[in-house]
């Protein structure tokens, strides 16, 4: 029998992919573990206004997508949270309102740790930089796409 050459195993994409292992069980209960505090931050954040909701929630789909398909599905089929979960999923995208939202919220965070703990200029000027930066990031996403009709 004859062997495949060096360069058809490099033009082959599935070439020294081994099949994807199932987590054991230890691994998923703790991804199971990492995946409800997600959403417990989630839900905090859902309640006070300067904590990020929808971060949390994508992360803990994540989790879940490695733990517990049911509990992914029903993030992901969520009335409120799961058209967002699945835009971010399927299209890296986030909502102009979702856009504004964001930014707002680091926008009042950043005036309530200013307001709170006076910082120095300098640990002001580090956080305002790190703050816009991420708003930046959160700015530059695409807005979602509508699927054809």
């Amino acid at each position: 029998m004859e062997e495949p050459s060096a360069g058809a195993d490099r033009a082959s994409p599935e070439a020294g992919r081994r099949p994807a292992a199932k987590p054991g069980r230890l691994a998923r209960a703790a991804w199971a573990a990492l995946g409800w505090l997600m959403v417990a931050l989630g839900i905090i954040g859902a309640l006070l206004p300067v904590m990020p909701t929808t971060i949390f929630l994508i992360l803990a789909v994540a989790c879940f997508a490695r733990s517990s398909p049911r509990m992914e599905a029903w993030l992901l089929t969520h009335p409120r949270f799961g058209a967002p979960l699945r835009q971010w999923r399927e299209q890296g995208a986030i909502s102009r309102k979702g856009k504004a939202y964001a930014v707002g919220g680091m926008a009042l965070g950043y005036a309530l740790f200013a307001w709170g703990a006076h910082p120095s200029w300098m640990l002001g000027l580090g956080v305002a930089l790190g703050m816009a930066a991420c708003a930046g990031w959160i700015a530059s996403r695409p807005a979602p796409v509508a699927p054809p009709a």
